[in-house]
This record gives structure tokens, C-alpha cells and sequence, in this order.
């Protein structure tokens, strides 16, 4: 096994990839254009900016001879195939600027590189601006500006070459060693002998460890993001609990006291029933004991009616 920095570290993907025969190779494998360059720039911007948004490009060579611009970034963001689709129309309405009409000289191929993908990435995803035909579905061939991502992570044996060799390595990189014995390419065993752990420059180290620091910080600031939200949601989930509660307690409460009123009612309205029938029941017999004569001392005895 080979001891290798991680191509996740923006500096150590640029030590790499800035040579220009593993630029070509990667460009060759992934585009098929052979390129003609001799240089590679790193951190290559526009001036004056394109738009009100300054654009970065990672790594950035112009073949005039073949008359393509090809770049290559090395995602850091959590908005990448917004960020690198922007800075791809970018290198296009540079030409814009000082052509006579709205073609570009060149084409344009922007390679997106992610070494952190997420579960809805694939292994190559494409957006191809050539034009189809809307119902044969036929390419116009009009346009051939291309962003290409690559999600490394989901590289599997079903990969086809060249491009399978070139995501597992960089996948491979990632705990720092690999296995040497895997790979048969040049360009990609030149990336090996360029990121050797021996092979680190001061400069290369120091700039590790800040994008390390980086990383870590920004992963404790989201950390303290998503504990400060789980706290807030589980303060509004009590609020919510107990204005639910107290709502659904009088409801059942207001309930409760409606059918004990009722049974209470009913119980209170069987006894007067009975009182007032019994009341009725006494007054007739002593109206019926009237009749028959009797005195109403003796009606009066008997049933407590009393008649004036």
C-alpha cells in the first residue's frame, strides 16, 4: 500500500491535476478531446468580473488551436451544481463580451470533481447544452458545451473505463493510502507519485492542516446549527404539547361536566316526578274522600291535603 495525501484537500487535487499531462489524460478520458496546452492555471478569475458574482475556476486551460476552454473544479460546496453551472455560462459570456456575435470561440467542458457526495449524486452526471430535436429526440449538434459532475463515492465494478480507474482512484485516496498494484494508467500513477505522503512540500502540509481546521470548524458550526434547532423544535413541540393538552383536558372536561349534568338532571327530575306525582296522587284521593262526603278534618288526617 502507498502512503498519499487526500485528494479531498483542495491543495493536494491542485498539486495533481495542475500537471499538465494528467490534465490531458483526465480531459482525454472524460471528454475525449485531446488537448493542446502547455500550462494550467489554478485559481484563474476574469477581469473585470463577469456579472455582479465573481467566478473561480479550480483548474483552467484554453486549447485555441482546438478552440476549447476546459476547467476543472473540485467541489467544496453544499450548492455545487448551482455554483459550477454559474461559473460554466461565466467562461461563456467572457467571449461574449468581445466577439461580434453571441457564439463563443471557444467550447466549453467543465469537469465538476466531488469528493463528499451525497446519496442523490451518481458516479457521472451530465448537462449537455446541444439543442434535441423535441419529438425524434435527435441532437442538433449546434451547441457543445458540456458540465460534467463526478461523484467518486458511487464509482462500482458496473463503471465503465476509462472512467472507472480514474473515480476509484480518486475514492481510494481518501484514507491516505492505495493500493498501488490496482491501477495500470500513467497519468494515474503520475497522480500517485505526486501525492506521496514523502513527497509533501511545507507549503503542502501547512495548507492541509488549515483546510482541516477549516473543515472542522465548519462541521462544528453545523453541529451547533442542528443541536440549537433539535432544542428549539423540542421547546415549540412542548409548547404545542401542553396548549394541546390543555385544550383537549377542557374539551374532555367540558364534556364530562355535560353527562354528569345530564345524569345529575335526570336523577333530579325522576325525583320531582315522583314527589309531584305522589302530591297528584293525594290530591285526588282527598278530592274523591270530599266527594263522598267526608269531613275535611278526617280528609286532612289522611292524606295531609287540606281544603279551605
Amino acid at each position: 500500500m502507498q502512503q498519499v495525501a487526500s485528494l479531498r484537500y483542495d491543495v493536494i487535487f491542485k498539486k495533481a491535476f495542475c500537471d499538465i499531462d494528467v490534465f490531458k489524460a483526465f480531459a482525454k478520458d472524460f471528454l475525449d478531446i485531446d488537448l493542446k496546452i502547455d500550462k494550467v492555471q489554478t485559481e484563474k478569475k476574469f477581469d473585470p468580473p463577469i456579472s455582479n458574482v465573481d467566478s473561480r475556476f479550480d483548474l483552467y486551460a484554453e486549447d485555441l488551436e482546438n478552440r476549447v476552454i476546459v476547467d476543472i473544479q473540485h467541489r467544496r460546496y453544499d450548492d455545487y451544481y448551482d455554483r459550477f453551472l454559474h461559473y460554466h455560462c461565466a467562461a461563456m459570456l467572457e467571449q461574449v463580451a468581445t466577439s461580434k456575435n453571441y457564439k463563443p470561440a471557444l467550447q466549453v467542458f467543465t469537469i465538476v470533481v466531488s469528493t463528499s457526495g451525497t446519496r442523490e449524486d451518481c458516479e457521472i452526471a451530465e448537462i449537455n447544452f446541444d439543442p434535441i430535436n423535441y419529438l425524434t429526440k435527435q441532437k442538433l449538434n449546434k451547441i457543445h458545451h458540456r458540465v460534467l459532475y463526478l461523484s467518486p463515492k458511487h464509482v462500482t465494478q458496473s463503471t465503465p473505463e476509462p472512467y472507472q480507474e480514474w473515480l476509484k482512484l480518486i475514492q481510494d485516496s481518501l484514507d491516505e493510502q492505495v493500493d498501488e498494484s490496482l491501477y495500470q494508467k500513467p497519468a494515474i500513477l503520475k497522480v500517485m507519485k505526486l501525492i506521496e505522503i514523502d513527497g509533501l512540500t511545507p507549503q503542502d502540509r501547512a495548507r492541509m492542516k488549515d483546510e482541516y481546521a477549516q473543515e472542522q470548524a465548519a462541521k462544528k458550526e453545523k453541529e451547533e446549527e442542528f443541536i440549537a434547532g433539535l432544542e428549539k423544535g423540542l421547546q415549540m413541540g412542548e409548547e404545542r404539547g401542553v396548549e394541546k393538552g390543555l385544550q383537549l383536558g377542557e374539551e374532555r372536561g367540558v364534556e364530562k361536566g355535560l353527562q354528569l349534568g345530564e345524569e345529575r338532571g335526570i336523577e333530579k327530575g325522576l325525583q320531582l316526578g315522583e314527589e309531584r306525582g305522589i302530591e297528584k296522587g293525594k290530591l285526588e284521593i282527598a278530592q274523591k274522600l270530599k266527594a263522598q262526603g267526608m269531613s275535611a278534618e278526617i280528609i286532612e288526617q289522611l292524606t295531609g291535603i287540606t281544603f279551605t
